[in-house]
């Protein structure tokens, strides 16, 4: 049986990944106690689910201190447990609120809603450490889709790679367990001809690769990432995300990105995102 649990901040994208799931014939449940997953896991089971979706917010409040030890022991069982934690800014949340202008679940009418989001994160702090994050600050419904479909069609084996660009214009993302920075390296975007183009493109990457520092970082990097990941694995990571950040996340770190993927897609299950590109280049 395999079992996805997904948890995280009112607001992040919950709704979305569970949807993504129903769609990909995962039987599932919004919003479950956590004191009920046993139960629930054990019922679905013996009614012969073998793909089931289950999310759990901070309504379950103290109980969730708990959700790990729930883990580990739905593990010893021999069911496949895959926790995805969604995230994002406290302002991008507040954000999210006012235009919906929908209630937080934590609202008592005592509290703004910034207390609102802090409480929450209190309270979800035992639950994030367990699994995948997810930062959905900056990107689209779509775009979650997308990365959800991808997370759950991969065939996991090991401590899967997760490349990704950003621009620091942006933020450095939530959920990145190791960043680089690359914006020491010359900027495509200073060549007209290149400017609105990405580093997915023949031309940028024609540009980069004649700069010999782009050569030795890439490597310096790749062999940074080579040397330490047998460690990851060992502290058995199922995901080990890594950040490459440039100016506005189109042209260097795109590049980087897609090298890094093409050098470790041999080694171990490999992921790309491009946080600032569009869905269709991405």
């Amino acid at each position: 049986m395999q079992l996805i649990l997904i948890s995280g901040l009112s607001g992040s994208g919950k709704s979305v990944a569970l949807n993504v799931l129903e769609d990909a014939r995962y039987y599932c449940i919004d919003n479950l106690p956590a004191p009920l997953l046993f139960e629930s896991v054990a019922l679905l089971r013996e009614s012969g689910y073998r793909r089931v979706a289950v999310t759990i917010d901070a309504r379950s409040g103290s109980a969730l201190s708990e959700l790990p030890a729930a883990v580990l022991t739905l593990k010893s069982q021999g069911i496949d447990v895959r926790l995805l934690f969604l995230d994002a800014s406290t302002e991008t949340l507040i954000k999210r609120y006012s235009e919906t202008r929908r209630k937080h679940p934590l609202a008592d009418g005592k509290q703004t809603l910034d207390e609102c989001i802090a409480r929450e994160r209190d309270l979800l702090a035992d639950v994030l450490v367990l699994g995948h994050r997810i930062d959905t600050s900056d990107i689209t419904p779509s775009t979650l889709r997308a990365w959800i479909k991808d997370l759950v069609e991969l065939d996991r084996t090991g401590t899967t790679l997760l490349f990704q660009s950003f621009g620091f214009k942006e933020g450095i993302p939530l959920d990145a367990d190791l960043v680089f920075d690359v914006r020491c390296l010359p900027n495509p975007y200073y060549d007209p001809k290149l400017r609105p183009l990405c580093g997915l493109d023949r031309e940028v990457c024609d540009f980069l690769e004649a700069n010999p520092n782009v050569v030795n970082m890439l490597k310096d990097i790749g062999d940074f990432i080579e040397r330490w990941l047998p460690q990851y694995i060992r502290d058995n990571r199922a995901y080990l995300t890594v950040a490459i950040g440039c100016t506005g996340g189109q042209h260097r770190s795109v590049y980087m990105v897609e090298r890094l993927a093409e050098r470790f897609r041999p080694i171990a299950p490999v992921l790309v995102r491009h946080r600032q590109l569009p869905p269709v280049r991405a």
